[in-house]
This record gives structure tokens, C-alpha cells and sequence, in this order.
């Protein structure tokens, strides 16, 4: 049996190197993280965290990771908009690796909509038997993006379609 830890990618810019830690220390302790500390791009957010989860958005995920500290990267990640307070400071993707990819993008200004906004990533697990039905998606489906609407206070699904074709 091996022991070796999936990798999980972690990009950011605009983290202070105690939130870096702090992240770093949570997922650490189930992957090999892979930091990359990128430059500021010319954009309106001051800060970027994108982390890439090597498992798939599951069920067995969440069994895996544990519910206890899934709410707890969910708190953390909450703290850095609360420290960062209202507008276009904070751009968060979570993407998760399988068949296909889900990614969740959140850039909402309110900190109240942006912790809903966490909080309801759970339930999108409720809705994927609906949005992965292959009678109801486009074929060659490679990635499903979630973007929250902050209007409707819901997460909207679109698909990426594969570029390669089978024939």
C-alpha cells in the first residue's frame, strides 16, 4: 500500500505568508501541496486563491477529507474575505479532478453573499446527478464551472466542452 500523498495545487497572490500557512498547514496533512506564488496581474482583486484538488467532487471525497475540516478550509478561506472586507478583493477557484472537472469560481464583493456562497458548495454535490446526466448535457463535456450568481444567491452550472473530437 503506498503512502504517498496526492499532490494538490495551490495558487496564489495577495496572501500574507501567516494565511499561507495557515492554509498550507490544514492541506498539508493529507496532500503534497504544490505552492505558487504568483504576481498580481492587472486585474481589480487584490487577492487569488486557486487550489486543485487531485479527487474528484464526490461523495467519497468528502468522506475522505472529512466534513470537520472541509467546514474548517471553508472558515479559513471565509476569514481571508472578512480581512480583506468588502469589494473586488478576493477571487477564489476550487477545482476538483475526475470525469469531468468541476471548478467553483467566487468573486463576489459582499462577504455575507461570499460565506453563503461557501456554505452552499455542499449542496451542488445534491444537484451533479442532475447536471452530469448525459440526456441533459452537451457530449464531450471536459469541465463543469460554477459561478455563483449573487442575484439569485445560487450557483450556476456551465459546461467546457472537450476540444479533442472522437470519431
Amino acid at each position: 500500500m503506498s503512502t504517498a500523498k496526492p499532490p494538490l495545487s495551490l495558487k496564489f497572490y495577495g496572501v500574507s505568508p501567516w494565511e499561507v500557512e495557515v492554509l498550507y498547514s490544514l492541506l498539508h496533512g493529507l496532500f503534497e501541496v504544490e505552492e505558487d506564488k504568483r504576481e498580481q496581474p492587472d486585474e481589480d482583486f487584490t487577492t487569488l486563491i486557486d487550489i486543485v484538488f487531485p479527487l474528484a467532487f464526490n461523495d467519497a471525497f468528502f468522506k475522505w477529507y472529512g466534513r470537520a475540516r472541509w467546514d474548517k478550509t471553508k472558515a479559513i478561506l471565509k476569514e481571508f474575505k472578512r480581512r480583506r472586507g468588502g469589494g473586488k478583493t478576493l477571487r477564489l477557484y476550487i477545482k476538483f479532478i475526475g470525469k469531468p472537472s468541476i471548478r467553483f469560481m467566487l468573486n463576489i464583493d459582499d462577504r455575507n453573499q461570499f460565506d453563503s456562497a461557501l456554505d452552499k458548495m455542499d449542496f451542488v454535490l445534491e444537484l451533479l446527478p442532475y447536471h452530469l446526466d448525459p440526456q441533459k448535457m452537451p457530449k464531450d463535456i471536459s469541465e463543469i464551472e460554477y459561478h455563483f450568481d449573487d442575484r439569485t444567491e445560487r450557483w450556476n452550472v456551465t459546461y467546457d466542452v472537450s476540444e479533442t473530437k472522437t470519431e
